[in-house]
């Protein structure tokens, strides 16, 4: 299984295969057509909470991504997301500017095996 990361607002291509949002929100401004979405998985995204202490503050980096992957570890939707990509090749879609530290930074390295 491969899984690549791609902002939501970048076009989308066939060689992305299995395209999940992983977002808590839709993208503001962007139509469901143009997302090109194949499930969205607002389940598996950080907490209300989380997301807004980290602010995608770069020097909380370190700490949002222990407690992410907590999160991801206790969520009970991600078995069936599991379920969904397996055997795919997934880009996980997020829509954070900061394309290094953001959740699916982290959950792409989770669900590749690489915590």
């Amino acid at each position: 299984m491969t899984i690549s990361i791609k902002r939501s607002y970048d076009t989308p291509q066939k060689e992305d295969g299995f395209r999940v949002l992983i977002d808590r929100l839709w993208p503001r401004g962007l139509s469901k057509e143009r997302a090109a979405i194949d499930l969205w998985a607002k389940n598996i995204a950080p907490s209300t909470e989380l997301r807004k202490w980290f602010g995608h503050d770069p020097e909380k980096w370190v700490e949002f991504q222990r407690r992410y992957l907590a999160e991801i570890e206790a969520n009970p939707a991600l078995p069936e997301l599991v379920k969904s990509i397996k055997g795919r090749r997934v880009t996980l879609v997020y829509s954070a500017k900061d394309e290094r530290h953001n959740d699916a930074v982290v959950l792409q390295k989770f669900l590749s095996g690489g915590t």
